[in-house]
């Protein structure tokens, strides 16, 4: 079986966009893939490196997340980057091979850097951790030697550098241990943040898997509709609806779409109550996911289980690889002292 490799950083508690956008595909990919996934923890370092006071429980959160939506830890392994001490080492290694220029050109690491400076002015300095960024992301696929990658369709430039790397390093020592990871686009809805921005804890514009239903219904209540009604009987548009009618679109079925769409360009539904009824439709749809979030909330023991047990399963595959990787490097290894 195939194995795919995806992390996502310990930011805290996850919302729609993330849901929608990832863990959905996540969990289809599970049942046909041999799936690690990872809370990656040190890559948060590299914009929070100065707010670290809720790092291990943005940690659980999002492990939290994840299980309320499906992963399954009988089929897949959940693991803690930082857990995986292997991977630093890979990362080491890689980066005695991995030329300047194309950590810089890397579009990940400028989105980073763009993070960086609105939080600290167009002056902060780019650390040392935050440049090998890229690095640190390919030491994260090839520490388990991953054949694939699940990514959005805006990702797939960032895998890039991890398969040039691995051509790279089997390259220069003559081997093809490491696999070429391919991406594999994700297959999901996307959804836009309330203000019809990207969705972002940051902009306050999320709607959080954890939300209440009474929250989540209040938040819809913001969402921007078509600009052009004034009055409640105006004809409406719905492809000009910025935000609610997109929402339907994911959340609604076929008759709820449609209906939804006639009423409104005949002007017999206002959008007040179109949110309303919208946000009835959204806490629908996350009903059980909360209600399964609200078990491992009341039973943490088991979800540190799960994250211990899946990282002791992933220490265990690093090792074989980082040996080999070490063998094939020519690095002095306690293997040595028997030879």
């Amino acid at each position: 079986m195939e194995r795919i490799v995806s992390g996502m950083r310990s930011t805290g508690r996850l919302h729609l966009g993330h849901y929608l956008g990832v863990i959905q595909n996540w969990v289809e990919l599970q049942h046909k893939y041999d799936s690690y996934f990872f809370v990656a923890d040190w890559h948060a370092l590299t914009t929070k490196y100065d707010n670290t006071k809720n790092l291990r429980q943005d940690v659980i959160d999002v492990v939290i997340d994840w299980l309320a939506c499906g992963i399954d830890p009988v089929k897949s392994t959940i693991y803690v980057q930082s857990l995986i001490p292997e991977i630093a080492e890979l990362n080491i290694y890689l980066s005695m091979v991995t030329p300047q220029n194309w950590v810089e050109r890397d579009p990940t690491l400028k989105d980073m850097a763009r993070i960086l400076r609105t939080k600290e002015g167009a002056n902060s300095q780019i650390s040392y951790g935050l440049m090998g960024y890229p690095v640190l992301m390919s030491a994260d696929i090839m520490m388990l030697n991953a054949t694939a990658v699940p990514v959005g369709i805006d990702q797939v430039a960032h895998i890039e550098i991890t398969r040039d790397i691995v051509r790279r390093f089997n390259n220069i020592y003559k081997t093809n241990f490491f696999n070429e990871p391919k991406p594999i686009l994700n297959n999901c809805s996307l959804i836009c943040g309330l203000d019809g921005n990207k969705m972002s804890k940051s902009y306050d514009n999320d709607i959080k898997i954890s939300d209440t239903e009474e929250y989540t219904a209040k938040k819809i209540m913001t969402a921007i509709t078509d600009r052009s009604r004034l009055r409640r009987d105006d004809l409406g548009h719905p492809d000009q609806c910025e935000v609610a009618f997109k929402y339907w679109q994911i959340f609604g079925d076929e008759n709820q779409i449609e209906t939804v769409k006639s009423e409104c360009e005949k002007g017999i539904r206002g959008c007040a109550d179109c949110k309303r009824q919208l946000g009835a439709a959204v806490n629908e749809r996350l009903k059980d996911i909360r209600e399964k979030r609200r078990y491992f909330e009341a039973h943490i023991d088991e979800v540190h289980k799960i994250i211990r047990e899946g990282s002791e399963k992933t220490r265990l595959e690093a090792r074989k690889v980082l040996n080999e990787v070490k063998d094939i490097i020519g690095m002095y290894s306690n293997r040595a002292y028997t030879e």
